[in-house]
């Protein structure tokens, strides 16, 4: 009593691919939604990209500035504004407020410059500019890397995490950067 077995496998093996194909994202599909991480990030990531923009704005409205260090400021600009849209975008698409932030005294954010460093930048011109907006800006993405770190161990959601991996790489090189700039100067 040898029967074939191709056709009992056949049928299983169909079964199981009809399966699996079902389970497949086709990409059009939305992502997952964000957990509790990703949306601290965004909530938390605005504000701090929004005063590295302004950073950038004051610097370069500065007479005098170092021009490495005004087209540095130029690519912080151009980096950051796209994310901050990118964050808005993904709070409306979760459903998440974005959190107020009056003034830019930050207690709980890494690296956010006080009012008071603000107003030593803008009144600063010149080498000192260039100084200045170096030194605050190192701690400032150094800031913003320490919160992007925590977005890459504990966020779900793929296009924060890797957004906040593209954080750490730029902002690192970034820091590189300054800090020879400030070596050199």
């Amino acid at each position: 009593m040898n029967r074939p077995v191709l056709p009992g496998l056949a049928l299983a093996l169909a079964a199981t691919l009809t399966a699996a194909v079902a389970g497949c994202s086709t990409g059009s599909e939305p992502q997952a939604d964000a957990g509790p991480a990703d949306v601290t990030f965004a909530q938390m990531m605005i504000p701090h990209h929004e005063q590295a923009v302004e950073m950038s704005d004051v610097v370069l409205a500065a007479d005098g500035v170092d021009p490495e260090v005004a087209e540095l400021a130029e690519q912080i600009k151009a980096a950051q504004q796209p994310e901050i849209d990118q964050l808005r975008s993904w709070l409306d698409e979760w459903d998440a407020p974005e959190q107020p932030h009056g003034g830019h005294d930050h207690g709980a954010m890494d690296g956010m410059m006080s009012q008071d460093d603000l107003t030593a930048l803008a009144d600063a011109d010149g080498a000192d500019a260039s100084r200045l907006f170096l030194e605050q800006m190192i701690e400032h993405h150094e800031g913003a890397i320490a919160m992007a770190e925590t977005e890459v161990s504990d966020g779900t959601h793929d296009g924060a995490v890797a957004m906040a991996e593209e954080i750490i790489a730029t902002q690192q090189d970034e820091i590189d950067r300054m800090r020879e700039m400030l070596a050199s100067s």
